[in-house]
């Protein structure tokens, strides 16, 4: 109900209290008692009207709070998985583009490592053995030279396989031990993207928290301002807040 409905309902319920009077005086006492009951009867159905008004305004109210924080958390939440969408894919291009120059760096390790390898540094025995392989062959004793030449290449071929696999064991190591540092950056780097992703978590959660307590903060404000209201009401319908404003319409109606 506007202004305009209750201030045509005041001006009637003043109409009808001053029919009332009016029977009373001219000693019309069932008019005026009927006149008494139906003045009882509006004042209780107004009385319930803004009741019901007022608990329908408030309800309005409070719902209105209650969607206002609900567009305000879904925002939240979008705004928030999109950052965090965000940093997974940038932490997932990191990792990926260091796999890449570990594999790079690994190739061009194993390439320096092969570059390295020179000829074998032989024995002070076969260097002798080869040295006499050659004296019995400028001296043309050939059959003692042919098994000098065995014995030394036997000899060769025993300490080229042993400085292959002492050579082969030493790149393994080194690899290995390369391979262990990337291995340890890439750690590193997964270990500080964690560390990232949790500090996003606990922003998140505070942002959440602060959220949280705004809405409770409007939501406690709200329910003090609607419990005033509700108490002011209950104090004006006791006192007869309506009846004196009735009385102050006909006070000013006959000024």
């Amino acid at each position: 109900m506007d202004g305009g409905e209750e201030s045509a309902v005041a001006d009637f319920l003043q109409i009808l209290e001053e029919h009332r009077k009016n029977c009373e005086r001219q000693g019309k006492y069932v008019e005026a008692e009927i006149a008494k009951n139906r003045l009882e009867e509006l004042k209780l159905h107004e009385e319930n009207r803004r009741k019901e008004a007022m608990r329908s305004r408030q309800i309005a109210e409070r719902l209105g709070v209650e969607e206002a924080h609900m567009l305000e958390f879904q925002q939240f939440n979008m705004v928030w998985d999109k950052k965090m969408e965000a940093y997974e894919v940038h932490a997932e291009t990191l990792v990926e583009a260091m796999k890449v120059r570990h594999t790079k760096d690994l190739k061009e390790f194993q390439r320096k490592l092969l570059q390295k390898q020179a000829r074998p540094k032989f024995s002070r025995e076969l260097l002798n053995l080869r040295n006499i392989q050659e004296h019995l062959a400028k001296a043309k004793d050939y059959t003692e030279a042919h098994k000098m030449k065995l014995k030394a290449d036997a000899l060769e071929a025993w300490e080229i396989e042993k400085w292959r696999n002492q050579k082969q064991q030493e790149m393994f190591q080194q690899e290995a031990k390369f391979k262990h540092s990337k291995q340890q950056e890439l750690i590193a780097l997964q270990k500080r993207i964690q560390t990232g992703r949790e500090e996003q978590k606990k922003r998140r959660q505070l942002d959440l928290e602060r959220l949280l307590q705004r809405y409770q903060n409007v939501k406690s404000e709200l329910e003090a301002q609607q419990n005033l209201e509700r108490m002011r009401a209950a104090k004006q319908l006791q006192s007869g807040a309506f009846m004196n404003l009735q009385g102050r319409r006909t006070k000013n109606a006959r000024s």
